[in-house]
């Protein structure tokens, strides 16, 4: 007998091609804490098991405002070496489907941290990303320090994590940081549309590309063994005839 996971801090809807996850500590600015951690670990879990897109988005117009300040406070060095925040925002990484965040209102350290996590980010018009945690005494170490540059290159990413510059909608759009700037009222359906999209490809084709995009370095080799699987499977030759039809339709 399956039994199905309960979450405190999480609002958790599973769909047949995908999970949508809402943060939700409404008297907190959804700040990730240490049960969020624990319930996002759970959700990691099943998409393990049974790989699906993921939807990571914020109650009540934040996405998470960042980490929990007061937990962080009590964390000292051995915390720090067990990486509570990294591991699980890796575990988000590596995923087998794609991931998508859907951000409006902050986004900010260990918020922002999460998002860029994830394969891509969607913005609403109030979204603002930032690091702050050089105020705090701390650095951002649950990936910012280099997934940012990889996302918007090392002098944005260093105007944030440093100067501490928050990059508001238009400045993340510029930077490519997100995909697209929509109005509030239309993100989720922008975002789900996104995740559609996605989800009339190849499911094995997805989950291939994202390893190797993932992989470090050039990687011919890894080129070749991952269509070389493709190209043996049904899938492909059926995508690829359903083609050829339309096109001799046409």
């Amino acid at each position: 007998m399956t039994v199905t996971p309960t979450y405190e801090t999480l609002l958790v809807d599973e769909r047949e091609d995908r999970v949508v996850v809402t943060l939700h500590r409404p008297e907190a600015r959804n700040a990730i804490s240490g049960r969020m951690i624990a319930e996002l670990h759970e959700v990691c879990a099943l998409l393990e098991a049974d790989p699906k897109l993921l939807l990571l988005t914020g109650h009540g117009g934040v996405f998470a405002g960042g980490a929990d300040i007061a937990e962080l406070l009590r964390r000292g060095r051995d915390e720090a070496l067990r990486g509570i925040n990294s591991r699980l925002f890796e575990r988000v990484r590596r995923l087998p489907l794609p991931t998508l965040a859907a951000v409006d209102g902050w986004a900010l350290g260990g918020g922002a941290e999460l998002s860029y996590a994830c394969d891509l980010r969607i913005a609403g018009p109030d979204a603002v990303f930032g690091n702050p945690e050089p105020g705090l005494g701390i650095l951002a170490a649950a990936g910012a320090c280099w997934r940012l540059p990889e996302l918007v290159g090392e002098s944005v990413a260093k105007q944030v994590l440093l100067a501490g510059r928050n990059l508001d909608a238009p400045a993340a759009l510029a930077a490519g940081l997100v995909i697209d700037v929509v109005p509030a009222e239309k993100l989720l359906d922008e975002a789900h549309a996104l995740l559609d999209r996605m989800a009339r490809s190849s499911p094995t084709a997805l989950r291939l590309t994202k390893l190797v995009v993932d992989s470090p370095g050039a990687h011919p080799v890894a080129d070749d063994l991952a269509q070389a699987v493709l190209f043996e499977g049904q899938d492909k030759k059926d995508r690829m005839t359903r083609f050829l039809e339309k096109r001799s339709r046409a």
